[in-house]
């Protein structure tokens, strides 16, 4: 595995952004629904993460609904010149807090108009296509539609960059036919790695990818192996984690969520962590135990 500078910074569209970004999502209620429970801390997290160089943010107007988006246009607006905003479509919320497939025309075009009212933007700087054939992750299916969609109304100026979010290699091979695709987003961690050539293969081409739920999601990470490291290297495991996705590959941008400041600075530590060579060796084998179990 090559050693990735992390201070280097990588192109999300038309701009270049730093490794370590910020993710939106759990500023949202309980099950991302809803209003947050303290809405002045919620605040305080995004201006601290710009103030602490973040200039990549991941939200969607699905998350609460509309409530991140509104957060955001709060506490950053008017947006800082660097700052790159990246949202997604193609899911809806029922009135259950349920996630739903929303992929027609009609659903898509509404998404980006909601988006771009509630950020409170005139063009939205890029959209991930969330693909929703299974809720269990990636599964195969046409975007060809949806996609379209897209990319008449990037035509139009609403949208100036598309990528896709939950996907598999034959959707991206299709959707990069039908447009240019900036970013991949896509469950990916340490001891999820099924990625891995996916991966290396779009650095190669100069595209994105965007690792969710990089600390395990709604279930943590958990492993020996990764908390050794972490003692040895005076760390917490999830900064250990974190820290080797930012070596795993040039083209990784990480959005790790969190509705707490003093959450927020533990997880910037880690684009300062040392990790010697021998302990990347041993982070690289929780993969392999795990895929073996």
């Amino acid at each position: 595995m090559r050693t990735i500078e992390t201070s280097s910074t990588f192109n999300l569209g038309h701009r270049a952004v730093n490794p370590f970004g910020y993710g939106a999502m759990q500023l949202a209620g309980p099950g991302v629904f809803g209003p947050p429970k303290d809405r002045d801390a919620a605040l305080a997290v995004l201006r601290e993460a710009v103030a602490t160089g973040v200039n990549h943010i991941d939200t969607s107007d699905f998350y609460g609904p509309h409530v991140t988006n509104r957060l955001i246009r709060e506490a950053l607006a008017p947006y800082p010149d660097d700052l790159v905003i990246v949202t997604k479509v193609g899911a809806r919320r029922g009135e259950d807090g349920s996630w739903n497939p929303a992929f027609s025309a009609d659903e898509l075009t509404r998404a980006v108009h909601d988006n771009l009212r509630n950020l409170g933007l005139d063009a939205l700087d890029v959209v991930n296509l969330r693909c929703m054939f299974s809720v269990h992750g990636p599964a195969e299916g046409s975007i060809e539609a949806p996609l379209a969609v897209l990319a008449e109304l990037q035509r139009q100026g609403l949208v100036r960059h598309i990528g896709l979010s939950n996907v598999t290699p034959t959707q991206i091979a299709e959707g990069r036919r039908i447009c240019e695709i900036v970013c991949v987003q896509n469950y990916y961690n340490l001891a999820h790695r099924a990625d891995d050539a996916l991966i290396d293969e779009l650095a190669g081409d100069g595209i994105a990818y965007v690792p969710f739920f990089p600390l395990g999601g709604f279930t943590p990470l958990q492993s020996s192996t990764l908390s050794d490291v972490a003692a040895r290297v005076g760390a917490t495991p999830m900064q250990v984690a974190l820290a080797w996705l930012l070596r795993r590959a040039p083209n990784i941008l990480l959005i790790p969520g969190t509705a707490s400041v003093a959450h927020l600075r533990e997880n910037r530590a880690a684009v300062e962590l040392d990790l010697p060579p021998d302990a990347i060796i041993a982070l690289d084998g929780i993969w392999t135990s795990t895929a073996a179990a």
